[in-house]
């Protein structure tokens, strides 16, 4: 089987939004809770577009933190105190440990209120 289904497959089920782009910014991947959560598919569009100017700065200087070092790989972004999250940029590398792109990763900071191996 095709281990990039099994990738595909976690990403998919995964209820925060995953947005996955390239090195220049082009979007090559939107989960479903991206497309929910953001009300559009921009998959194949720069990530630009949706973002103000000082964003696009902000988002140009992680990427130049990313390429660096290959330790440098997760930069803490936003904080939503509404929803109760963190927002950070994640780099993605090849198993060289190059720099192929990036990722926003969303975590939730709500206590879990189902029972334990509720199913």
């Amino acid at each position: 089987m095709d281990i990039n289904l099994f990738f595909k497959s976690v990403i998919d089920s995964d209820s925060a939004p995953v947005v996955i782009c390239d090195l220049e910014h082009i979007v090559r991947y939107m989960n479903p809770a991206a497309v929910k959560r953001y009300h559009t598919d921009i998959t194949g569009k720069s990530i630009k577009l949706c973002h103000p100017a000082d964003a696009n700065e902000k988002i140009e200087r992680v990427v130049n933190w990313f390429k660096k070092s290959k330790d440098n790989n997760v930069v803490y972004t936003f904080r939503n105190e509404e929803e109760n999250k963190d927002v950070y940029m994640v780099a993605l590398r090849d198993e060289k440990g190059e720099l192929i792109g990036y990722y926003e990763k969303h975590e939730y900071r709500n206590i879990e209120t189902s029972e334990l191996y509720a199913m």
